[in-house]
């Protein structure tokens, strides 16, 4: 799968992580920034990654920032994102069943590299549940 990360100063660390759980499992990993830990805006970052999958050339992206909330916020004002803020395991599970969360946002401060593996690991092995949450989520846009 073709997945877009980036992020912020506050992310770059933790962006590591996931770029390097990203490649293990197979995945064609585009690292679209920041590539230092100098700060810098992250809706730049953001917006990149979030254009990326709205237009198809990445399948899924991940987000990282100081809250994780700034990313989500700025992503998921780019038509056709669903952004959703991981904050542990069980979240990032349900942003996939029941949002069909096509990125995944983390807050980099209040994270480490073990649960952001394992919501990694969660949201790839969880399928979109349709049903009551496809209504909802056909709600979304207009």
């Amino acid at each position: 799968m073709r997945i877009a990360i980036g992020g912020d100063h506050a992310g770059y660390e933790l962006k590591k992580v996931v770029y390097s759980w990203l490649e293990k499992h197979g995945h064609e990993v585009n690292d679209m920034g920041p590539y230092s830990d100098e700060s810098v805006d992250y809706p730049d970052y953001a917006r990149k990654v979030a254009e990326s999958v709205a237009n198809g050339e990445h399948e899924q992206g991940v987000l990282l920032c100081g809250s994780g909330v700034g990313v989500s916020i700025v992503a998921n004002k780019v038509k056709g994102i669903r952004a959703a803020l991981a904050f542990n395991p069980e979240i990032a599970s349900l942003a996939r069943q029941h949002n069909n969360a096509n990125i995944l946002c983390f807050p980099a401060r209040y994270s480490d590299p073990e649960s952001i593996e394992q919501s990694l690991e969660n949201w790839f092995a969880a399928a979109f549940e349709g049903g009551r949450h496809e209504r909802r989520v056909s709600k979304i846009e207009p």
